[in-house]
């Protein structure tokens, strides 16, 4: 192997995590969401018949409890929703204690991530606040950052929002509302105990 293929090789740094590290708890904590915008987090599932589907989540769909949870609304619709809760024939997404793998797929701050989950699905009682979203959570199995040092990631998948300020501030104030409804499931789930 010559020389540069070696340093190359060695410029790979994999990190492991079974909690989320400071920086990734602060980006998950629910706050300053208008200085999130456009970060974009991709979440793998696996549907019935074993095929790979992908969900793109904004930092308003996710937010993070505690170091080794991390909870999520998806649309109840969504094939992912579906998938993850499992659904009757009308495609309703029921509300099982059922837990289930998934995959988030991310880049920050110079990295890719990846983190496996064991997900469950929050009873629909738990959406208090009405935002109409699926709502899950999901624990840490393992975590993974990646890098390396000729090359920096600058972005994964992002968006950004319309230029409009009511459209804009319409749209986080209907992020605001689901951090509020998954804050509010997340903390009854551990008051029951779950």
């Amino acid at each position: 192997m010559s020389s540069s293929v070696e340093s190359a090789v060695r410029a790979l740094e994999q990190r492991t995590y079974d909690e989320w590290p400071p920086a990734l708890r602060a980006l998950f904590d629910g706050s300053a969401l208008s200085s999130k915008v456009g970060f974009t987090a991709s979440l793998i599932t696996s549907d019935a018949a074993g095929h790979l589907r992908t969900s793109l989540l904004g930092i308003g769909e996710l937010y993070v409890p505690d170091s080794r949870t991390i909870a999520f609304a998806l649309w109840p619709s969504s094939r992912a929703a579906r998938s993850l809760a499992g659904s009757n024939d009308s495609g309703d997404v029921s509300r099982g204690h059922r837990r289930v793998q998934a995959a988030l797929a991310f880049v920050h701050d110079g990295a890719f991530h990846q983190v496996q989950l064991a997900v469950e699905a929050l009873p629909s009682e738990a959406d208090a606040a009405g935002c109409g979203l699926a709502l899950f959570v999901a624990s840490i199995e393992a975590g993974e950052a990646q890098q390396v040092g000729y090359a920096r990631l600058t972005c994964g998948i992002t968006f950004e929002l319309p230029n409009d300020v009511r459209e804009r501030q319409a749209v986080l104030a209907r992020w605001e509302k689901q951090i509020g409804a998954l804050r509010e499931a997340v903390n009854r789930r551990s008051a029951s105990g779950g």
